[in-house]
């Protein structure tokens, strides 16, 4: 996991050299710098890409950055980098006790970020920036995040039903095609599924039987 540079406040690296004892009697570890580098501007980013992906690949570009610094929290880049994400630059968390810093409000900022270092265009869902892009800060993401909750709950007794429904559909349409043309194509009619299944499991709706028909997905 990753969380942006800029929001990040000092925390402690699970590798020291000197063991402080607290007041209570529990081990501490000491607050030290964050170990790491972001490299050359444009040049650094395209390197720690190149590594991710090609070079290194994943596990080995982490492992080779953890052991050139001595620690599982490190700065470093995180791809896609340029020209898709206008920063890269992140604090990255490699091992479990450092973890749970996450969710911690106050030390972390969330907002516009989910899967990486980049929010798509708000085109793509609307005009809206959608939940998974909210802080916790902002007034909106409790709201939608109880909307969701009380979606789930008022749906439990149909999400299962619907899903095996919805899909059933779905493979009885590929087979059909193959029985009648030889062959088929299940891209969309798996997207008209999965619609199918948002649609009457979580609304209680079925969108082919609206005026959206089959242009839902």
């Amino acid at each position: 996991m990753a969380s942006r540079d800029a929001t990040v406040e000092p925390i402690t690296s699970s590798v020291s050299d000197t063991m402080l004892p607290s007041e209570t009697g529990e081990t501490k570890l000491p607050v030290k710098k964050i170990p790491g580098d972001y490299g050359l501007p444009f040049i650094g980013p395209i390197k720690d890409r190149l590594d991710y992906f090609y070079n290194q690949g994943r596990d080995k570009f982490f492992k080779s950055k953890i052991q050139k610094y001595q620690s599982t929290v490190i700065r470093t880049n995180m791809p896609p980098g340029p020209f898709i994400a206008s920063n890269p630059k992140v604090i990255a968390l490699l091992d479990g006790k450092s973890f749970p810093i996450l969710f911690d409000v106050s030390k972390v900022e969330k907002k516009n970020l989910f899967t990486g270092t980049y929010m798509p265009s708000t085109n793509l869902t609307g005009g809206y920036r959608i939940l998974s892009y909210l802080d916790p800060s902002e007034p909106k993401h409790t709201k939608l995040k109880q909307l969701l909750f009380f979606l789930l709950k008022s749906s439990s007794n149909r999400v299962f039903p619907e899903f095996e429904a919805c899909y059933n559909e779905l493979f009885k349409t590929v087979e059909n095609e193959l029985n009648e043309k030889g062959q088929s194509s299940f891209e969309k009619p798996n997207e008209q599924a999965a619609f199918n299944f948002l649609g009457r499991a979580y609304f209680g709706s079925n969108s082919v039987d609206t005026k959206l028909g089959i242009d839902g997905p």
